[in-house]
Order: C-alpha cells, then structure tokens, then sequence
C-alpha cells in the first residue's frame, strides 16, 4: 500500500468538542445542553415562507453577495438598531453561516507570520484558522470574575505585527458583553493604525437585563475598519440552513468576496428569499431577549438547591455552572463523567483556551423547550 505524508496544514487540531460531546450524548442516550443548537423549530411562517419560495421557483444560484433583497432588509435592521448605513450591494455579504464568514474573513486578511489578537476563552475556530493562515495567534485571558477585557495588556501585546483583533460580543462561552468603555478602548488602541477587526456578534439580538448589544457598527471609527458577522441561525432558531452574513466597508468586502465566491459563491436561495420576507416583521428578532431570558430564569429558578455556583449569564444562550464544590476533576474528565452516570451533556471550558487552565466551569445550552430544561436541571440538582 502505498503510504502518503499528507502534512495536512490541520495535522494536531481535534475533532470540535461540540462534536465530541453531542456524539457522546447519543451513546449515552443523555439530554444534550451541550452543543449550541435549539430543539424546537424555527417559526411556522418562516417554514411556510421556505416552503412557498422552494415552490415558486427559487431554487437555482443566488448571486454570489446575496439575495438583495436580503441585504436591503440587513442594511435597513444595522441602520436602525445602530446607526450605521452598509450599502446593501457593496457592504453586505450573504454567507453560509456565521463560520464560514468567520473563515473568510480571517483567510483574506491573515498572512504568514501576522499577528492576532484572540481573547480566551474563545471561540475554537479562531486559534485554527490563524494558524492554518501561518499567522500567529496572541491570546489574552479576559479576567475573572466576569470575564471582562484588560486594555492595557492588549496594548502591551501590540506589535509592528499585529495584523488583526477578533472580538466576540455577546461571548461564547461566557456571556459577558462589550461595554461603551470597552469600544471607547478598542477605539484609541487602533486609531491611527492598520489593525483590522472581527467581530464576532451571532448573538446579537439575545441579550438580557435591559442590557444593550454595542456592536462595532455603532462605532465610526470601528465600523472603517472592521468586519461585523452575524447569524441568523441564532435569531431564527434554524442553525441548520448556515446561513450568515458580513458587514464591511466596500474596500474590504471587495478583498473578501475574492475569497468568499471560491469557498462557497453562493448560499441556499430559497432561504435568503423567506428570510428577507420574514425580517418585515421586527418582533421576530426584538422579541428574543425576553424569549430566552425566560428560558435562562427557568433552569436557574431549577437549579436552585443544587452544589452548582453561578452567576446569572448576560447574553447568549448558553450559562456557565462552577462544580469546584463538587468536584477535583479536570473539566473534560467532569464532562465525561457527568454525561454518562447522570446522563446530562455539557461542554468543559477547556477547548476554549489555547493554555492548561483550571476553570471547573461548563456551559450549558439553555435553548431548549422548557420540560428539557426542568429535566436537565433535576438531573444536575442531583449530583
């Protein structure tokens, strides 16, 4: 037989743990708050617009930016909800999901020996896809116990290299926010430089408290020179049909599409067709703080009782629980072992670092119907 050095330029990096740990649900017939995906459907209009646009002939090629239609409504939502006006044919990028806008956008900018800025925990595509670029990933820790930003050490890891800063707002895992301080900082920290920007904003619209989402769009100085990705897997409950987008100014989607339409040139159709339709109404993505907020004060109010410490989460869907009262193993080991003596899957914190840290914290995904969540926090309450 013979043997091929294939020297992939992925040799070392794992399966995702979102993988892992949903596999690991199957086998061991276990609720799954693991991996961040809900399990009821999206709206039934949006289902019957998909199904009507399948049957009124929208089933070819989109163009490769995007429906426009789709984007006019985008640039309509970022303009209203921040302020900030995209050119719906030159500024937005219709992409399949949020990963693959990700991806792009770090494979457009990043080259051999560029440096970037990561804050951990983080995301596990960010660390991957900078290093299959040859860049050179720089993370920092945000700090306990909120898992805030520390501006002075990111202008100490600033360098002649620093090619690029990934920002992630709302933040998975740990759903802490972007403040206006936090932009104001971000702002001075790249004035005057050609430091580019990801922000990562999928969960955009599932914030709570009263609390408010600053997306990079809100800021001028920010928006020239960054690009904003979004979901509406996330909004719309449907992660399944990968469908995303970017915002950039137009010098920077014109490097982008370069390398979007040979990833993929263009995303479902039908989808992008009842999504633009759908987003006519505005509860449907106003509505989500309270939507999952409640779900979040149900597993809480569950949990309650339990040897799990935590703090109420400020976005996002998923909540972290601290077991350090409940357990010395490390928390891949407690994974491992919670799924499979109290059937309950959640996702260990570790994956989302690239150094050995000791958190004892997991996340577990709260989008689910409300008689899987009692369940999942009775089986939690019992350990």
């Amino acid at each position: 037989m013979t043997m091929i050095n294939l020297n992939s330029k992925m040799s070392g990096v794992e399966t995702s743990i979102f993988a892992v740990m949903t596999k690991l649900a199957m086998d061991n017939n276990a609720l799954n708050l693991s991996q961040g995906f809900p399990d009821f459907n999206p709206p039934e209009e949006l289902l019957q617009l998909v199904n009507e646009k399948i049957h009124s002939g929208f089933n070819q090629y989109a163009p490769m930016p995007g429906v426009p239609a789709l984007r006019e409504k985008i640039s309509e939502k970022v303009f209203e909800l921040y302020g900030r006006k995209y050119n719906p044919v030159s500024e937005i990028t219709i992409t399949a999901g949020a990963t693959q806008s990700l991806y792009t956008a770090i494979t457009t900018v990043i080259n051999k020996d560029d440096e970037v800025i990561i804050f951990e925990p983080a995301y596990d595509l960010y660390i991957p896809v900078v290093k299959a670029c040859g860049g050179i990933p720089v993370p920092i820790q945000l700090e306990l116990p909120d898992f805030t930003y520390n501006w002075n050490a990111v202008k100490e890891k600033i360098s002649n290299k620093t090619k690029l800063i990934i920002v992630n707002s709302p933040h998975n895992p740990t759903g802490s926010i972007l403040t206006q301080e936090d932009i104001n900082a971000l702002e001075e920290i790249t004035r005057n430089t050609n430091i580019i920007i990801i922000s990562d904003e999928v969960y955009e619209h599932i914030i709570f408290d009263g609390q408010k989402h600053n997306s990079l769009s809100s800021s001028k100085e920010l928006s020239e020179r960054s690009f904003v990705i979004s979901s509406f897997g996330k909004t719309y409950h449907s992660t399944g049909w990968k469908v995303g987008y970017t915002l950039a100014p137009e010098k920077m989607t014109d490097e982008f599409r370069k390398m979007h339409q040979f990833i993929t040139f263009a995303v479902n159709t039908p989808v992008q067709h009842a999504y633009a339709d759908f987003m006519k109404n505005k509860a449907h993505y106003l509505a989500l703080p309270e939507f999952y907020q409640s779900k979040r004060d149900l597993l809480l109010k569950n949990m309650k009782g339990s040897r799990f410490k935590f703090t109420p989460t400020k976005s996002t869907y998923f909540q972290l629980f601290d077991y350090s009262e409940i357990s010395d193993l490390n928390d891949m080991e407690f994974c491992e072992w919670m799924v499979k003596k109290y059937k309950v899957a959640a996702i260990p914190l570790s994956p989302f670092m690239s150094s050995k840290s000791d958190y004892k914290l997991i996340r577990i995904c709260f989008a689910k119907k409300d008689d899987v969540l009692i369940e999942g926090a009775r089986r939690l309450r019992n350990i």
